[in-house]
């Protein structure tokens, strides 16, 4: 790779933001991905680029399906924490989210969603930590008007990209904060990666500038995944 690229360049490519889901049998996984775009008009074929590390990646290897959800402007970022920042290995993610069970077996999210399409792999390539799943599309449906949201309005709501996301740029290490916040150390999501710092406080969650995490009320959260505070960690 050039050492002059600045990855931050990157950020500037447009993107949506979807939920990819598939099934093994009757288990059934799904994650958020933004590597998703159409190749072809006729017939109508879609490709999707999934981390060979995720288990969704497994199953759409294993099923030769998969169904993503165009996600509305309006979702909510915990409702992007649950697919985004958890792995399907620990929790079962469609039991905490409105779903159907669409003609591949593949579930559909229809909870914060605007459409949904299913899709048949009919061929893939190797992209290193990715595989690319080129499809034909086989069924779809518009479940309400809205506007998608994109990756440039979630990084605008604080989101982050999971370290499997082909997007991932390592986050810089916030400046120091001045004045009596100074002292109060910033906290990290062990997660997201989102960085909790004093000084800025949580005003959407109505934390003030200037609240230590120590006095942050127990039932706070991450707002970008949705952790509770026993999954931060001071940042060095």
């Amino acid at each position: 790779m050039a050492d002059d690229l600045n990855r931050a360049v990157l950020r500037d490519i447009s993107y949506g933001l979807y939920v990819v889901t598939s099934h093994m049998g009757e288990k059934l996984n799904g994650q958020i991905a933004n590597t998703v775009f159409q190749v072809s008009s006729e017939p109508p074929r879609m490709a999707i680029s999934i981390n060979k590390q995720n288990l969704t990646h497994e199953y759409i290897s294993k099923s030769g399906v998969f169904a993503v959800s165009v996600l509305e402007e309006s979702t909510p970022m915990t409702f992007i924490g649950l697919f985004g920042f958890k792995s399907g290995r620990d929790i079962d993610k469609l039991s905490q989210a409105q779903h159907k069970v669409g003609s591949t077996g593949s579930p559909i999210v229809t909870e914060n969603a605007l459409s949904y399409l299913e899709a048949r792999v009919i061929g893939q390539a190797d992209a290193g930590t990715h595989t690319i799943f080129v499809a034909d599309v086989v069924a779809g449906e518009v479940l309400k008007p809205g506007v998608p949201l994109t990756y440039a309005m979630y990084h605008r709501k604080k989101g982050k990209s999971p370290k499997t996301a082909p997007t991932y740029v390592e986050p810089e290490k916030p400046a120091e904060s001045k004045g009596e916040t100074k002292k109060m150390k910033n906290y990290v999501c062990n997660v997201c990666g989102y960085v909790y710092e004093p000084a800025k406080g949580d005003p959407d969650s109505g934390v003030a500038p200037g609240t230590a995490f120590e006095a942050l009320p127990d039932d706070w959260v991450c707002p970008v995944c949705g952790a509770g505070k026993d999954e931060f960690s001071p940042q060095d």
